[in-house]
């Protein structure tokens, strides 16, 4: 993969996070809609809206990183937190088991390290 590559690396990682917030927040608003209780429509909610608010700092972050910053442990921890922490809330609507609400905060946990460590993030002084 060529450095121009890597750069957009996470711009690409961030659409297909949007992409995929689309379609869920679709299907939960009409497909699912038909099918499950409130509490789990909320879940789903709750799960789109992590999905769109992370996937639009994936964005930001892929922005920096054509830019030159190197973002990549920032993003991978946040892409790391949307799976786990979405992922199991998405789970957890289509019926999956409530345990699965146990490893959830991990997934907010990783997103939290995700934004401290963009707050402690060295910038470069050229870069300024």
């Amino acid at each position: 993969m060529s450095d121009e590559m890597d750069r957009q690396y996470w711009l690409k990682i961030a659409g297909l996070n949007l992409a995929i917030a689309v379609a869920l927040g679709a299907f939960g608003a009409h497909g699912l809609k038909k099918m499950a209780d409130s509490y789990a429509l909320q879940i789903w909610d709750t799960a789109t809206l992590y999905l769109f608010v992370h996937g639009l700092g994936l964005l930001a972050l892929g922005v920096l990183a054509v830019l030159g910053y190197r973002i990549g442990k920032i993003a991978m921890t946040l892409q790391v937190g949307i799976i786990i922490f979405s992922g199991t809330l998405y789970l957890m609507a289509l019926g999956l088991p409530k345990w699965l609400g146990a490893i959830t905060p991990i997934g907010g946990t990783m997103l939290i390290i995700g934004w401290l460590l963009l707050c402690f993030m060295k910038l470069p002084k050229d870069n300024l």
